[in-house]
This record gives structure tokens, C-alpha cells and sequence, in this order.
């Protein structure tokens, strides 16, 4: 696999979810539409498996914490940027989403969850802020953030 397979995955929901509002409805749609279980769920979860395992995803480390930026926003990701992190048992820095983010979520533990939430998508709307938390284990986290655009803080 490679960063290509990875922009494969992901761009049927950029492309399901582009020019939506980011928001409580949206949340709703993409765990009805891309649930786990689901091809589109499960292509993204293999990318991003493999990914971390291979090196090429996640290549950057601090703390425990792997993470890396593969995909730059473009066109064929509608504008998002594709960040992906794993981590475990860990608040992660401070910030605030100033277009929101979308939250993909794959527990390598059964009981890791991402800011109270188990496998599947959480939406942040724009002007939220928050410490990114993994708890009860292992997870891997990609982040759509509109324009690539994320704002940190000193929280």
C-alpha cells in the first residue's frame, strides 16, 4: 500500500461529504452511510493499518505519539487534508478547529475510544477547540480538516 491507496479510500467520503456543513447532521450521516463494517470503512481502515505498520503513515514520532500529514488539501480530497496519529491512553495538544474537523476513528484496542467515542466518525463544527483524548487503549485517528487548517493553542 501507499499514500496513493490511502488518497483512494478516503476520497469517496470527501467527495459524499464535500460542501457539507460540518456539523451534528453530518455526524449522523457519515456513521449511517460509512459505518464500520462497510466497504468504505473498512478500505480506510486497512490503509491506514497498513500504513502505520509499513512506516509510510504516521512516519514522524514524539512521546509515543505517531502522526504525519500524507495528503495535502486538493481537489481530489474536496479540500480536506488528510492527517493521520496513533496513540494511546494520551490528551493530545490543545486546539481549535477554525472550518471544524472530521474524525475517523480505529481502535487497535477494543476499548480505545477518541474523545468519548468508539469506531466510527465524530464531527467537530468550526469554532470548536478541544485536547484530542484517546482512552481505554490504542487508536488511530485521521483527521479531514477543511483547508488543512488547524489552530493550536497554549491550553
Amino acid at each position: 500500500m501507499s499514500v496513493d491507496d490511502l488518497k483512494a479510500a478516503v476520497t469517496p467520503i470527501t467527495e459524499h461529504i464535500a460542501g457539507k456543513p460540518l456539523n451534528a447532521e453530518l455526524d449522523a450521516e457519515l456513521n449511517r452511510v460509512f459505518p464500520p463494517g462497510s466497504a468504505a470503512f473498512e478500505a480506510l481502515a486497512a490503509a491506514c493499518r497498513t500504513g502505520m505498520d509499513e512506516g509510510w503513515l504516521g512516519e514522524r514520532e514524539h512521546g509515543g505519539v505517531r502522526f504525519g500529514r500524507p495528503i495535502k488539501p486538493g481537489p481530489e480530497t474536496a479540500g480536506f487534508s488528510v492527517d493521520v496519529v496513533r496513540y494511546k491512553d494520551l490528551a493530545g495538544p490543545h486546539h481549535g478547529h477554525p472550518k471544524g474537523e472530521i474524525d475517523f476513528i480505529l481502535p487497535i484496542d477494543e476499548t480505545a475510544a477518541f474523545d468519548g467515542r468508539g469506531a466510527g466518525w465524530l464531527v467537530y463544527e468550526a469554532g470548536t477547540e478541544h485536547h484530542p483524548t484517546i482512552s481505554g487503549g490504542e487508536a488511530i485517528v485521521l483527521y479531514l480538516l477543511p483547508d488543512g487548517e488547524i489552530a493550536f493553542t497554549k491550553r
